[in-house]
Protein backbone atom coordinates (compact mmCIF):
# COMPACT_ATOMS: atom_id res chain seq x y z
CA UNK A 1 0.00 0.00 0.00
CA UNK A 2 1.31 3.42 -0.96
CA UNK A 3 2.19 5.88 1.81
CA UNK A 4 0.72 8.92 -0.01
CA UNK A 5 -2.19 9.43 -2.37
CA UNK A 6 -0.24 11.97 -4.42
CA UNK A 7 3.38 12.94 -4.94
CA UNK A 8 3.78 16.52 -6.19
CA UNK A 9 7.10 17.60 -7.63
CA UNK A 10 7.64 21.34 -7.30
CA UNK A 11 6.52 23.75 -4.57
CA UNK A 12 5.73 26.70 -6.81
CA UNK A 13 2.24 28.05 -7.46
CA UNK A 14 1.29 25.04 -9.61
CA UNK A 15 2.39 22.44 -7.08
CA UNK A 16 0.95 24.39 -4.16
CA UNK A 17 -2.42 24.76 -5.88
CA UNK A 18 -2.62 21.04 -6.62
CA UNK A 19 -1.59 20.18 -3.07
CA UNK A 20 -4.09 22.59 -1.54
CA UNK A 21 -7.04 21.36 -3.59
CA UNK A 22 -6.20 17.73 -2.90
CA UNK A 23 -5.71 18.44 0.81
CA UNK A 24 -9.19 19.99 0.90
CA UNK A 25 -10.52 16.68 -0.45
CA UNK A 26 -8.80 14.77 2.35
CA UNK A 27 -5.98 13.39 0.22
CA UNK A 28 -2.53 12.77 1.68
CA UNK A 29 0.18 14.50 -0.36
CA UNK A 30 3.95 14.82 -0.33
CA UNK A 31 5.53 17.81 -2.06
CA UNK A 32 9.17 17.62 -3.17
CA UNK A 33 11.11 20.79 -4.02
CA UNK A 34 14.59 20.84 -5.58
CA UNK A 35 15.41 24.30 -4.26
CA UNK A 36 15.96 25.05 -0.60
CA UNK A 37 12.74 27.08 -0.38
CA UNK A 38 9.10 26.95 -1.41
CA UNK A 39 7.28 29.28 -3.84
CA UNK A 40 9.33 28.50 -6.96
CA UNK A 41 10.01 31.48 -9.19
CA UNK A 42 7.73 33.78 -7.16
CA UNK A 43 9.89 33.30 -4.05
CA UNK A 44 10.47 36.63 -2.28
CA UNK A 45 12.46 37.88 0.70
CA UNK A 46 12.67 41.16 2.63
CA UNK A 47 15.99 43.03 2.31
CA UNK A 48 16.42 46.33 4.17
CA UNK A 49 12.66 46.58 4.53
CA UNK A 50 12.08 46.08 0.79
CA UNK A 51 10.35 42.97 -0.49
CA UNK A 52 12.50 41.55 -3.29
CA UNK A 53 11.33 38.97 -5.84
CA UNK A 54 14.48 36.88 -6.13
CA UNK A 55 13.70 35.50 -9.59
CA UNK A 56 12.31 38.64 -11.16
CA UNK A 57 9.19 40.69 -10.50
CA UNK A 58 5.85 38.89 -10.64
CA UNK A 59 2.45 40.55 -10.87
CA UNK A 60 -0.56 38.32 -10.32
CA UNK A 61 -3.25 39.01 -12.90
CA UNK A 62 -6.27 37.11 -14.15
CA UNK A 63 -9.58 37.68 -15.87
CA UNK A 64 -11.05 34.64 -14.11
CA UNK A 65 -13.12 35.61 -11.09
CA UNK A 66 -12.97 32.07 -9.66
CA UNK A 67 -9.15 32.14 -9.72
CA UNK A 68 -9.08 35.58 -8.09
CA UNK A 69 -11.46 34.48 -5.35
CA UNK A 70 -9.34 31.37 -4.76
CA UNK A 71 -5.99 33.13 -4.28
CA UNK A 72 -7.56 35.75 -2.05
CA UNK A 73 -8.11 33.01 0.52
CA UNK A 74 -4.36 32.99 1.12
CA UNK A 75 -3.32 36.62 0.71
CA UNK A 76 -4.57 40.17 0.64
CA UNK A 77 -3.53 41.79 -2.63
CA UNK A 78 -2.57 45.41 -3.15
CA UNK A 79 -3.78 47.43 -6.13
CA UNK A 80 -0.52 47.50 -8.06
CA UNK A 81 -1.02 48.26 -11.75
CA UNK A 82 1.88 47.42 -14.03
CA UNK A 83 2.69 50.53 -16.08
CA UNK A 84 6.31 50.20 -17.23
CA UNK A 85 8.18 52.66 -19.41
CA UNK A 86 10.77 52.08 -22.10
CA UNK A 87 14.08 53.95 -22.21
CA UNK A 88 15.57 54.11 -25.69
CA UNK A 89 18.86 56.03 -25.57
CA UNK A 90 17.37 58.45 -23.04
CA UNK A 91 14.00 58.78 -24.79
CA UNK A 92 11.10 57.67 -22.55
CA UNK A 93 8.05 55.88 -23.96
CA UNK A 94 5.01 54.33 -22.30
CA UNK A 95 4.31 50.60 -22.49
CA UNK A 96 2.32 48.81 -23.74
CA UNK A 97 2.14 50.63 -27.07
CA UNK A 98 -0.71 53.10 -26.67
CA UNK A 99 -1.66 56.64 -27.58
CA UNK A 100 0.87 58.06 -25.09
CA UNK A 101 3.57 56.10 -26.95
CA UNK A 102 2.40 57.22 -30.39
CA UNK A 103 2.04 60.85 -29.32
CA UNK A 104 5.63 60.85 -28.03
CA UNK A 105 6.94 59.15 -31.18
CA UNK A 106 5.17 61.18 -33.85
CA UNK A 107 3.32 64.08 -32.22
CA UNK A 108 -0.07 62.58 -33.12
CA UNK A 109 -3.13 63.00 -30.92
CA UNK A 110 -5.92 60.82 -32.36
CA UNK A 111 -6.21 57.07 -32.98
CA UNK A 112 -6.76 57.68 -36.69
CA UNK A 113 -3.50 59.64 -36.95
CA UNK A 114 -1.63 56.89 -35.10
CA UNK A 115 -3.10 54.11 -37.25
CA UNK A 116 -2.23 56.01 -40.41
CA UNK A 117 1.41 56.45 -39.33
CA UNK A 118 1.78 52.79 -38.33
CA UNK A 119 0.33 51.65 -41.67
CA UNK A 120 2.63 54.03 -43.54
CA UNK A 121 5.68 52.51 -41.87
CA UNK A 122 4.70 48.84 -42.05
CA UNK A 123 6.87 46.68 -44.30
CA UNK A 124 5.07 45.10 -47.25
CA UNK A 125 6.40 41.75 -48.43
CA UNK A 126 5.41 39.48 -51.31
CA UNK A 127 6.01 36.49 -49.06
CA UNK A 128 5.38 35.43 -45.46
CA UNK A 129 7.92 36.88 -42.99
CA UNK A 130 10.87 34.50 -42.65
CA UNK A 131 12.32 35.88 -39.42
CA UNK A 132 11.40 38.02 -36.43
CA UNK A 133 12.82 41.21 -37.94
CA UNK A 134 10.61 40.95 -41.02
CA UNK A 135 7.66 40.04 -38.84
CA UNK A 136 8.25 42.99 -36.52
CA UNK A 137 8.57 45.48 -39.36
CA UNK A 138 5.41 44.13 -41.00
CA UNK A 139 3.41 44.36 -37.79
CA UNK A 140 4.78 47.44 -36.04
CA UNK A 141 6.53 49.56 -38.64
CA UNK A 142 10.07 50.95 -38.58
CA UNK A 143 10.01 53.35 -35.59
CA UNK A 144 8.38 51.05 -33.07
CA UNK A 145 10.41 48.04 -34.18
CA UNK A 146 13.76 49.84 -34.18
CA UNK A 147 13.25 51.73 -30.92
CA UNK A 148 11.11 49.47 -28.76
CA UNK A 149 11.35 45.88 -30.03
CA UNK A 150 14.63 45.07 -31.82
CA UNK A 151 17.34 45.78 -29.23
CA UNK A 152 15.28 44.51 -26.30
CA UNK A 153 14.38 41.28 -28.09
CA UNK A 154 17.97 40.61 -29.14
CA UNK A 155 19.16 41.03 -25.56
CA UNK A 156 16.44 38.72 -24.28
CA UNK A 157 17.16 35.97 -26.81
CA UNK A 158 20.89 36.45 -27.16
CA UNK A 159 20.86 36.55 -30.96
CA UNK A 160 19.93 38.92 -33.82
CA UNK A 161 16.27 39.27 -34.76
CA UNK A 162 17.11 38.06 -38.27
CA UNK A 163 18.16 34.74 -36.73
CA UNK A 164 14.97 34.33 -34.68
CA UNK A 165 11.85 32.65 -36.11
CA UNK A 166 8.98 34.90 -37.11
CA UNK A 167 6.41 33.03 -35.01
CA UNK A 168 7.92 34.36 -31.76
CA UNK A 169 6.24 37.69 -32.56
CA UNK A 170 2.72 36.58 -33.41
CA UNK A 171 1.24 40.02 -32.93
CA UNK A 172 2.03 43.48 -31.63
CA UNK A 173 -0.68 44.72 -29.24
CA UNK A 174 -1.59 48.31 -30.10
CA UNK A 175 -3.94 50.26 -27.86
CA UNK A 176 -5.42 53.28 -29.51
CA UNK A 177 -6.29 54.96 -26.23
CA UNK A 178 -4.35 56.76 -23.49
CA UNK A 179 -4.01 53.81 -21.13
CA UNK A 180 -0.71 52.64 -19.62
CA UNK A 181 -2.14 49.58 -17.83
CA UNK A 182 0.02 46.73 -19.15
CA UNK A 183 -2.60 44.03 -18.57
CA UNK A 184 -6.22 43.90 -19.69
CA UNK A 185 -7.21 41.63 -16.81
CA UNK A 186 -9.68 43.14 -14.32
CA UNK A 187 -8.00 41.43 -11.36
CA UNK A 188 -4.35 42.25 -10.70
CA UNK A 189 -2.00 42.99 -7.85
CA UNK A 190 0.79 41.65 -5.65
CA UNK A 191 0.18 39.86 -2.31
CA UNK A 192 0.87 42.33 0.48
CA UNK A 193 2.59 39.74 2.67
CA UNK A 194 4.58 38.34 -0.24
CA UNK A 195 4.25 35.32 -2.51
CA UNK A 196 6.30 33.08 -0.21
CA UNK A 197 3.83 33.57 2.63
CA UNK A 198 0.91 33.04 0.24
CA UNK A 199 2.37 29.73 -0.96
CA UNK A 200 3.15 28.69 2.63
CA UNK A 201 -0.52 29.10 3.49
CA UNK A 202 -1.53 27.12 0.42
CA UNK A 203 0.74 24.28 1.57
CA UNK A 204 -0.50 24.34 5.15
CA UNK A 205 -1.32 20.78 6.23
CA UNK A 206 0.75 19.19 3.45
CA UNK A 207 4.15 17.58 3.99
CA UNK A 208 6.88 19.45 2.08
CA UNK A 209 10.50 18.44 1.66
CA UNK A 210 12.89 21.05 0.20
CA UNK A 211 16.35 20.40 -1.20
CA UNK A 212 15.23 17.15 -2.81
CA UNK A 213 15.92 16.39 -6.48
CA UNK A 214 13.14 14.02 -7.53
CA UNK A 215 14.84 13.07 -10.80
CA UNK A 216 17.93 11.59 -9.14
CA UNK A 217 15.82 8.82 -7.60
CA UNK A 218 12.41 8.97 -9.20
CA UNK A 219 11.64 5.24 -8.98
CA UNK A 220 11.99 5.28 -5.20
CA UNK A 221 9.84 8.41 -4.88
CA UNK A 222 7.21 7.02 -7.27
CA UNK A 223 6.83 3.98 -5.03
CA UNK A 224 5.51 6.23 -2.26
CA UNK A 225 2.40 7.46 -4.03
CA UNK A 226 -0.42 6.33 -6.31
CA UNK A 227 -0.15 9.37 -8.58
CA UNK A 228 2.65 11.82 -9.41
CA UNK A 229 2.25 15.43 -10.54
CA UNK A 230 5.48 16.83 -12.03
CA UNK A 231 5.94 20.57 -12.61
CA UNK A 232 9.66 20.77 -13.38
CA UNK A 233 11.49 21.17 -16.70
CA UNK A 234 10.23 18.76 -19.33
CA UNK A 235 13.57 18.03 -21.02
CA UNK A 236 15.15 16.90 -17.75
CA UNK A 237 12.11 14.73 -17.00
CA UNK A 238 12.76 12.77 -20.19
CA UNK A 239 16.50 12.67 -19.44
CA UNK A 240 17.25 15.03 -22.36
CA UNK A 241 16.25 12.35 -24.90
CA UNK A 242 15.71 15.09 -27.51
CA UNK A 243 18.56 17.28 -26.22
CA UNK A 244 18.43 20.37 -24.01
CA UNK A 245 15.64 22.85 -24.61
CA UNK A 246 16.94 26.38 -25.06
CA UNK A 247 15.38 27.88 -21.96
CA UNK A 248 16.14 31.57 -21.66
CA UNK A 249 17.08 32.80 -18.22
CA UNK A 250 18.07 36.08 -16.59
CA UNK A 251 20.99 37.32 -14.56
CA UNK A 252 20.09 39.52 -11.63
CA UNK A 253 22.35 42.16 -10.13
CA UNK A 254 21.33 43.92 -6.91
CA UNK A 255 22.31 47.47 -6.00
CA UNK A 256 21.26 49.46 -2.95
CA UNK A 257 20.62 53.22 -3.17
CA UNK A 258 19.83 55.14 0.00
CA UNK A 259 17.14 57.29 -1.66
CA UNK A 260 13.34 57.10 -1.41
CA UNK A 261 12.58 57.00 -5.15
CA UNK A 262 15.12 55.81 -7.71
CA UNK A 263 13.34 56.00 -11.06
CA UNK A 264 9.76 57.15 -10.54
CA UNK A 265 8.24 53.91 -11.80
CA UNK A 266 8.53 50.25 -10.81
CA UNK A 267 9.91 48.99 -14.15
CA UNK A 268 12.04 50.62 -16.83
CA UNK A 269 12.86 48.56 -19.92
CA UNK A 270 16.07 49.53 -21.72
CA UNK A 271 15.32 48.82 -25.35
CA UNK A 272 18.51 49.85 -27.17
CA UNK A 273 21.11 47.17 -27.89
CA UNK A 274 23.99 49.21 -26.43
CA UNK A 275 22.65 49.13 -22.87
CA UNK A 276 23.97 45.85 -21.41
CA UNK A 277 20.80 45.00 -19.46
CA UNK A 278 17.14 44.67 -20.27
CA UNK A 279 15.47 46.40 -17.34
CA UNK A 280 15.76 48.01 -13.93
CA UNK A 281 13.10 47.10 -11.37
Amino acid sequence: MKKYDYLIVGAGITGATIANLLHQKGKKCLVLEKRDHIAGNVYDVVIDGIRVHRYGAHIFHTSNRVVWKYVNQFAEFNHYINSPVANYKGEIYNLPFNMNTFSKLWGVFTPREAQTEIQRQQLRLDHEPTNLEEQGLCLAGKDIFEKLIKGYTEKQWGRPCRELPAFILQRVPFRFKYDNNYFNDPYQGIPIGGYTEMVRRMLDGTEVRCGVDYLTNREEWNDLADTVFYSGTIDSYFDYAEGHLEYRTLRFEDERFDIPNYQGVAVVNYTDAEMPYTRII
